[in-house]
């Protein structure tokens, strides 16, 4: 393997490809609900940077280098004070796009602070988040047209999620269609559920075919599953630039969603799920007769909020005590996993790799076109923009975000897979609020 293929692929801090790649689009980083006016400052990672993030008397978001442009203290300790963050040591106040607006301690202060500035970056807020800006370009691109995102806020339910890994093998378990036979329904038996059960074609067959393609938005497969003599059962999901992933546990018509996989650093990702209201439960928890399934839990268990670097939206399972796996319940059937929620057992799965996945040790196989596709699309990309300039996907166009849906259905058997994906598309409901263009 080329020795800078995984560094490429995984490094995202200043000057790395990777990075470079990914300070070309806006990031969500935070909840707005996280910021009050006038409230303390937060710590917040980025691309391996360390930000301090604010919310002024007016409401605006100040996003910007921990470090105070005098002598490098620590703004986190500022008092948030009259639309500004105010540097402890010597006073020095910032607006929230890093204007230099007062220093005390300087003699004819007013002819120098013009000279000065913090390092800020542009922030927009939308659909309940913020969105951070950390390219070099004058003017910021648009926000990408992620479905989910036009809609109000009060329609989404949103949660976040810290995991101590790389940002790659996070993302990628939500291209990885086959282990949901496995780690979330490997105690399952197909007798125990009815057909209209999505999981029901999930445990009768849980080696799935595959078509996988390149998109405008980045990449997407189709895996397929005999349903009947006529039909095919379907699931279709999407890796979208530069870390967003809809995964295909929905019914397709109805599934308005996007996941978020941002990088903090090399070895430590925020985890984002945005889902409409309105959509259809994902999977249903209850057997034919009407018995729940273990296993399938949807709630997160949170850590208190602490004010270090990693310290917001930490789950109470975690590697110190072996994410809550049950050794009774795994050995006796009655969870495969033997830990008793979805998102922890993927938690589990990605965090046990280690801080950064080791390429030379794996061993990819068929079931993982869609994980060796999208490394290589992305790859490709960075080392473009790198080596010539090139725009990466998406950056300019951010409407193609809105053509990109995922989840499951049945088609006639005979349909060529493309062409079941689009007369999906086709007929897809769409929230109201949607038919609106986005600002």
């Amino acid at each position: 393997m080329d020795p800078s293929y995984a560094e490429d692929l995984t490094r995202v801090g200043p000057g790395t490809a990777m990075g470079e790649l990914m300070r070309q689009y806006w990031l969500p980083a935070a909840m707005s609900s996280e910021l009050e006016p006038d409230g303390a400052p937060m710590r917040l990672p980025l691309l391996g940077e360390k930000l301090i993030a604010f919310r002024d008397t007016s409401g605006r978001v100040g996003v910007m280098d921990q470090r105070c442009a005098h002598r490098c203290a620590s703004l986190f300790l500022g008092r948030n004070e009259h639309d500004g963050i105010r540097c402890i040591y010597h006073g020095w106040k910032y607006a929230v796009d890093g204007t230099c607006v007062d220093m005390p301690n300087v003699p004819n202060q007013a002819e120098f602070r013009p000279k000065v500035r913090a390092k800020a970056y542009p922030v927009s807020e939308r659909a309940g988040i913020v969105w951070v800006y950390m390219g070099a370009r004058p003017q910021a691109p648009p926000l990408p047209h992620l479905e989910a995102t036009l809609l109000p806020a009060d329609e989404l339910d949103i949660q976040f999620v810290h995991r101590d890994c790389n940002w790659l093998q996070a993302l990628e378990g939500d291209i990885d269609t086959s282990h949901f036979g496995f780690l979330h329904a490997g105690h399952l038996d197909a007798e125990d559920l009815d057909e209209d059960n999505p999981l029901y074609f999930t445990v009768t067959n849980r080696t799935p075919a595959y078509h996988v393609t390149n998109t405008p938005w980045g990449t997407s497969y189709g895996a397929y599953r005999t349903a009947t003599d006529r039909q095919t059962y379907w699931r279709f999901a999407n890796f979208l630039f530069p870390f967003y992933t809809q995964q295909p546990q929905g019914v397709f018509a109805r599934h308005v969603h996007f996941r978020a996989w941002v990088p903090l650093d090399d070895t430590h990702t925020m985890f984002m799920n945005v889902m409409w209201r309105g959509m259809s439960r994902a999977v249903t928890p209850r057997t034919k007769d009407d018995r729940a399934i273990a296993g399938l839990r949807l709630a997160n268990d949170y850590q208190p909020t602490t004010t270090d670097w990693f310290g917001r939206w930490r789950l109470t399972r975690d590697e110190s005590n072996d994410w809550g796996i049950d050794r009774d319940a795994q050995s006796s059937g009655a969870i495969f996993s033997g830990i008793d929620e979805i998102h922890l057992q993927d938690q589990a799965i990605t965090e046990s790799m280690g801080p950064v996945t080791d390429f030379d040790f794996e061993h990819l196989t068929v079931s993982d076109q869609m994980i060796a596709r999208t490394r290589r699309r992305m790859i490709t990309a960075a080392r473009a923009l790198r080596d010539s300039g090139s725009v990466p996907p998406g950056v300019d166009e951010p409407q193609v975000y809105r053509r990109a849906r995922s989840g499951f259905f049945l088609a006639e058997s005979t349909v060529d897979w493309q062409d079941a994906y689009t007369a999906q598309a086709a007929s897809m409901e769409v929230p109201g609020d949607l038919a609106v263009a986005a600002p």
